[in-house]
This record gives structure tokens, C-alpha cells and sequence, in this order.
């Protein structure tokens, strides 16, 4: 069980880390980059769209040619490959323990396992403590890892109760871990202030929210293939 486990969470991982750091570079680097002209000061927030545009343009030309930026982006690929194969061993274990208890791995089904991971990750945390680019107000970092983790525990428990059990009681339960850790509240900034504009912010939100969802349903469709592939080697599962 456990060969099985590894060979597919590698196969899997190295692929959706392999695509969702091409999709951090080509969406989500940008505007960190453009963010990070704000935070150092070369931009200033309400300066004139010519400003901007062209400081942004030189920056990204003279970041793009550098040999610094080139490792850059090598070892960002490299530990998103890293980091997925890590998510597809978590993924690929609860999976394995899914079937003992009677439901059917396959891609198809596999796209259902990645979207719940991107809600449990990403998607419920991001409700009260959305990604955030350089420059903004934020709290100690030891506080929101806390709340992150506790967020990501209480919507996973609570997404495996509403798949795998029956009644208001355990639909009960779900629904109170789902809230809760939002009752409770991220740890905030007592004041909102940073150089980068709101808009530039909210894109990268929604940007980093969009190529997690994408590449965790890749995830959970190659993890669902392997696993399926495993059981069986002459079978192709759908």
C-alpha cells in the first residue's frame, strides 16, 4: 500500500507542481513583481498611468534578463513540484482510506477529491485571510499560521463528515466546523494601510485563488488516474 502511495503522490505531484508553477509565472508573478515596484517606492500609488506603465515595463524587461531571476523562477517551479508531491501523499492517503470504506477512485472522481482540497487549503482560509501582495498591513505570522491551520483541519474534517456520513447530526457537526474558525475571526491588522492599490491587490487574490483551483483539480485527476491505474494496470479508469 504504501510503494503504491509514494509511486502515485510523485507521478502526480511532479506534473500539477510542474503546471501550477508555470501558472504562477505566467499569472501570479507578474503582479507580485508590479507590487513589489509600490512597496520598494519606484511606484507611487495615483501617479500618472505613464509613470507606471513605462516603470513597470522597464522593471519586467530588466527582471526577465538577469541570470538572478532565471534561478528564480527555476527553483520556483522546482518547489511547487516539491509541494504538490507533498499535497498528492496527504491527498492519496485519505483517498486509499476512502475506498476501504467502499467509494470509487478514478480521474473522474479525483476531480471531486482536488476541489475539495482547494477548498480546504485554500479557498476556506481565503474567506477570512485572503492571499496578500508585499507591502500590506498585516499581524505576526506565527498567529495567522495558527488560525490558517486550524481553518484547514476543521473544513477538511467537516468536508469528510458530509461525504461519508448520513444524518443531521453529522451534517450538523460539519456545518459548526465550517463557520467556526470564521466566527472566531482571522488575525487582522488593527489598521489598514500599504502602498499598493486595492486593485492591484484584488488581482493578485483572485489570480493566486485561480491557479491553486486549477491545479489542485489536476492534482486530484492525475492522483485519482494513478491510484485507479494501481489497482488495476490493464484497466483504464474513467
Amino acid at each position: 500500500m504504501l510503494p503504491r502511495i509514494l509511486t502515485s503522490a510523485v507521478f502526480a505531484g511532479a506534473v500539477a507542481g510542474l503546471i501550477a508553477g508555470l501558472l504562477q509565472l505566467v499569472f501570479v508573478q507578474p503582479v507580485l513583481l508590479h507590487a513589489e515596484l509600490y512597496e520598494s517606492g519606484e511606484l507611487v500609488h495615483f501617479a500618472t498611468s505613464v509613470m507606471v506603465d513605462g516603470a513597470a515595463h522597464d522593471h519586467a524587461s530588466h527582471d526577465h534578463v538577469t541570470p538572478a531571476t532565471l534561478m528564480r523562477n527555476g527553483l520556483t517551479v522546482v518547489f511547487s513540484m516539491l509541494l504538490y508531491s507533498g499535497y498528492a501523499l496527504i491527498l492519496l492517503s485519505v483517498m486509499s482510506q476512502a475506498e476501504a470504506r467502499g467509494a470509487s477512485i478514478t480521474p473522474r472522481t479525483g476531480l471531486i477529491w482536488g476541489a475539495a482540497g482547494f477548498i480546504a487549503i485554500f479557498l476556506a482560509p481565503a474567506f477570512s485571510l485572503a492571499p496578500e501582495v508585499p507591502g500590506v498591513a498585516s499581524i505576526d505570522i506565527a498567529q495567522r499560521q495558527v488560525w490558517w491551520l486550524g481553518t484547514v483541519v476543521s473544513t477538511a474534517i467537516a468536508l469528510w463528515l458530509i461525504a461519508f456520513h448520513r444524518g443531521w447530526m453529522f451534517w450538523g457537526i460539519a456545518v459548526a466546523l465550517l463557520l467556526a474558525p470564521h466566527l472566531i475571526g482571522a488575525p487582522q491588522a488593527e489598521e489598514f494601510a500599504g502602498p499598493v492599490p486595492t486593485e492591484l491587490a484584488s488581482l493578485f487574490t483572485s489570480r493566486a485563488l485561480g491557479t491553486s483551483m486549477a491545479s489542485w483539480t489536476i492534482l486530484g485527476c492525475l492522483a485519482g488516474f494513478m491510484w485507479a491505474r494501481g489497482s488495476d494496470p490493464h484497466r483504464t479508469a474513467v
